[in-house]
């Protein structure tokens, strides 16, 4: 992992055990990116060291514990997995995967020292990769069109069907509403 960066969907953690506030922020970010991403517990944040972490931190990493804290931040819910691998020369790493979300955005919806409820997290692209308030168009135009485009999906998927000659139609139908 050396010589590593983090990205949108890649954040470094040095050894910590698990904090539901410290690390919300994040993992509500990597939510609602596209993809989802990854946070890896075990790597020095800005060095890219990897240190691993003891069996003792490790097992902070409760993967129920994880949850029944996470509700109470992420409306709706966040979906994630954990896993505990080891490296070649035997260091384990803690890797939190954090899921896209489904068909809407996840919004805080908790107070805390590192998150404020009713904003939308995200991993911005526009400078150095950081979980932040979504604060400009372009990010909010990204989120916006997973949305659509997962809500169109699932639309499909209870098998509603709207023909292309049918846009005026609807576009007339729905300026009545």
């Amino acid at each position: 992992m050396e010589g590593q960066t983090e990205t949108q969907t890649l954040d470094f953690k040095g050894e910590c055990a698990w904090d539901a506030v410290a690390l919300a922020r994040d993992i509500l970010a990597m939510t609602n990116v596209q993809d989802g991403g990854f946070i890896v517990i075990g790597v020095e944040d800005g060095t890219f060291v990897r240190q691993g972490v003891s069996d003792q931190i490790a097992a902070t990493y409760d993967f129920d514990a994880m949850k029944d804290a996470m509700s109470g931040f992420a409306d709706p819910y966040v979906d994630f997995r954990v896993s505990k691998p080891k490296d070649r020369d035997g260091k384990q790493y803690v890797v939190i995967r954090v899921m896209p979300f489904h068909e809407v955005p996840v919004i805080c919806k908790r107070d805390s020292r590192e998150t404020q409820k009713g904003v939308i997290y995200y991993r911005n692209m526009d400078r150095r990769p950081e979980s932040a308030a979504v604060s400009n168009s372009y990010d909010m135009r990204n989120i916006v069109e997973v949305a659509v485009s997962r809500r169109m999906k699932r639309v499909r998927e209870l098998g509603f069907v709207v023909e292309s000659g049918d846009k005026e139609k609807l576009d007339s139908e729905l300026e009545g509403l």
